[in-house]
């Protein structure tokens, strides 16, 4: 079987190297397109070695543009390869314009569709990746759920009576990190470098309805800084972000440093005493290195972190994140649950691939 794979940015490179290590343990061959969506420069040759990730076969270098003119040109360029190499079946991870460019160039050619992460939802339709997903889940065939919660929002929506398998495989971002987290120590000097030793948050945020959002940002900062003086608080912070907060008359009080790669990012989450986000990815990683989680959003697709009290919901709008910050430091949350598969995910997807 050859199984074509679209990805377009580093975390489905990163999660869709977890697969690719066991499609070829089941001797199933593989052809990997990179969109190009998400572009970014530390995508070199050193990223793809130390990650132990194939190189693309493909990079269509499609980025920079409106959600439309992006989509519609991935359509065009994925038809063309999917004309060239012919494949049985169809790969996309996630919920960005690449997955669903992808399985709609497919489907249009009566190509199976395998969509990992199936069944995610934040029941916010003002947010581009809940059309993608709810979009790609209804014309794939092979629908891999990270959670159980994802089944039943499948079954809820009736596709127990649509043409297509559902399975729970668990979650292949922890097989990843579960991988990368036994090599980050040897790959990663940033402890040092940030002189941590003692315990500290780690925060991120870079969701426009937080940086574009004047009143939310300003929250933000202002809960981080309240938090830093009482713990060391570290923010990665991407350029635009970045940007947009030096643009804010509030000071700034906490540690902001340079986007770090994923190495860097697994050392970070194995020291901190807790994390803060905005990030869906981020999320999951807490939990999988046992952190509990404040997420400064309105809702989350992982409500089971949130049934299983290791994650809170502040919303810069109208809640204090500090307050929800020393809330989980209170707890003593259980992480002994499996909820994302214990790492075999990756496996299951497999095994099933394999014997259609």
């Amino acid at each position: 079987m050859k199984i074509l794979t679209v990805v377009g940015a580093r975390p489905q490179f990163i999660k869709a190297a977890a697969v690719s290590r066991k499609l070829k343990e089941f001797g199933l061959e593989e052809v990997i397109l990179h969109t190009g969506q998400h572009f970014d420069q530390n995508m070199s040759q050193v990223f793809f070695d130390e990650m132990e990730i194939p190189v693309p076969n493909y990079n269509l270098n499609i980025n920079s543009l409106n959600h439309g003119a992006m989509t519609g040109r991935m359509l065009e360029g994925i038809e063309q390869i999917l004309l060239k190499e012919e494949p049985n079946l169809l790969m996309v991870y996630g919920d960005t314009n690449s997955t669903i460019a992808g399985a709609l160039a497919a489907q249009k050619l009566h190509i199976p569709v395998a969509h990992v992460e199936a069944g995610l939802r934040s029941f916010n339709m003002n947010m581009p990746e809940e059309i993608n997903r709810i979009l790609t889940d209804r014309i794939s065939n092979y629908l891999f759920c990270p959670t159980q919660t994802a089944v039943q929002n499948l079954k809820n929506e009736g596709f127990s009576s649509f043409n297509c398998r559902i399975e729970n495989t668990g979650d292949v971002m922890q097989d990843a990190a579960m991988y990368y987290g036994a090599r980050s120590a040897e790959k990663s000097s940033i402890v040092n470098s940030l002189n941590v030793s003692s315990p500290f948050v780690l925060a991120t945020f870079h969701r426009q309805e937080n940086t574009d959002n004047p009143k939310n940002l300003v929250s933000i900062i202002e809960s981080l800084n309240q938090i830093h003086a009482e713990m060391r608080v570290i923010v990665p912070l991407h350029p635009r972000t970045k940007k947009i907060v030096a643009s804010q008359e509030t000071p700034v009080k906490f540690d902001v440093i340079d986007p770090v790669g994923y190495f860097d990012m697994v050392e970070l989450l194995k020291r901190c005493a807790l994390v803060i986000t905005d990030s869906g990815g981020l999320q999951k990683e807490a939990f999988f290195f046992q952190k509990p989680c404040v997420t400064m959003r309105a809702e989350t697709e992982w409500t089971e972190l949130i049934d299983n009290d290791v994650n809170v919901l502040s919303n810069p709008e109208n809640s204090n994140v500090y307050d929800a910050w020393k809330l989980m430091l209170s707890k003593k949350p259980n992480f002994s649950v499996n909820l994302y598969g214990n790492g075999k995910a990756s496996e299951r997807i497999a095994q099933i691939l394999a014997n259609i």
